[in-house]
């Protein structure tokens, strides 16, 4: 689950947008939940509910080449659509770990 940063909107057609500019590959909605795969990825299902979630299968038979594009592609869509890096989603997770 990821939040989004102040002026980032968390309206699906814009996360749709950012599926479809940073995986070239068919994306369903599935009842208002976006489905695709991609590479490394043999299913990723995601949604808002205030929150950006995401679900992923992984396909484990694939080359380090589709591993290392598969994540790239993951962490460009999280950084577009939630507008955080890798770097502050990463703080962001050490400080939630800390107050739990």
């Amino acid at each position: 689950m990821y939040t989004f940063k102040k002026g980032y909107s968390a309206e699906k057609k814009r996360i749709l947008a950012v599926l479809k500019e940073c995986f070239p590959c068919e994306i369903r909605d599935d009842g208002g939940k976006l489905t695709l795969s991609y590479g490394a990825i043999k299913e990723m299902v995601v949604w808002v509910n205030g929150k950006l979630h995401v679900d992923i299968k992984p396909n484990l038979n694939v080359s380090d080449d589709v591993i290392i594009d598969t994540n790239k592609c993951f962490r460009d869509f999280l950084e577009k659509a939630t507008g955080y890096t890798a770097k502050q989603r990463v703080s962001m997770a050490k400080k939630k770990c800390k107050n739990d």
